[in-house]
């Protein structure tokens, strides 16, 4: 459920201990955070839980969903980037910064060993307010994460972070962001669809094979 949409079910997750989303509950029993074996017991279920892309695999993918974000903002123009969609009311300016913002955060939680929710939050700064200017926070953003890395050691993906809804491996925090990323590519790529605003490229679906995706854009 969305909580944007009813905030009474977030009133009741807090009753049930549950700080933030994600969380599932089933009557008085609940599991914050994304545990999908934590999930499945709750609801006494079978779980197999699908193999992960490796994180040299996870890495060349969200680079190239960046880049693909970086050309679709490029191409936008300003008027538009004002306009948010009814299904949520962010404008597409922030939209696109959120894309490079959650990608730089994955690397900051990874350095500080902690991610906060508040990262996921931020608007784009009054500096990148046109195509331009965020496709050039786009280059700055996927410089530093492909030099983090180049110097990253192989064990790295097995520490763990305190993210904000509930502690990750290296690795599960990669494979959340490069997803989240191509979730939010998917969506731009409809947004603009309805402005008449054509993609220099398809929408690359292959970057999304072997991620666990929502099926719904929202």
């Amino acid at each position: 459920m969305d909580v944007q949409a009813h905030p009474d079910a977030l009133t009741e997750l807090r009753r049930l201990g549950v700080p933030l989303v994600p969380a599932l509950a089933v009557g008085e029993r609940a599991v914050h955070g994304w545990n999908p074996p934590a999930y499945a017991a709750l609801l006494g279920v079978a779980y197999a839980p699908a193999a992960k892309l490796p994180p040299g695999e996870l890495a060349q993918r969200l680079d190239r969903i960046l880049e693909c974000t970086q050309r679709l903002v490029r191409i936008l123009p300003e008027p538009l980037l004002d306009w948010a969609p009814p299904e949520r009311a962010r404008p597409l300016c922030d939209l696109g910064y959120h894309v490079f913002r959650l990608a730089l955060a994955f690397v900051d939680g990874m350095d500080l060993g902690e991610f906060p929710e508040g990262w996921l939050q931020e608007r784009a700064p009054g500096d990148l307010r046109d195509g331009a200017a965020l496709a050039r926070y786009g280059d700055l953003v996927r410089a530093r994460i492909a030099g983090w890395f180049e110097g990253v050691a192989p064990g790295e993906f097995e520490r763990v972070i305190r993210v904000y809804y509930g502690p990750q491996s290296g690795h599960d925090l990669l494979e959340r962001t490069t997803w989240h990323a191509a979730q939010h590519l998917r969506q731009l790529y409809v947004l603009v669809g309805r402005h008449d605003v054509t993609p220099l490229e398809p929408l690359p679906t292959d970057l999304f094979e072997g991620l666990p995706l929502p099926e719904s854009l929202w």
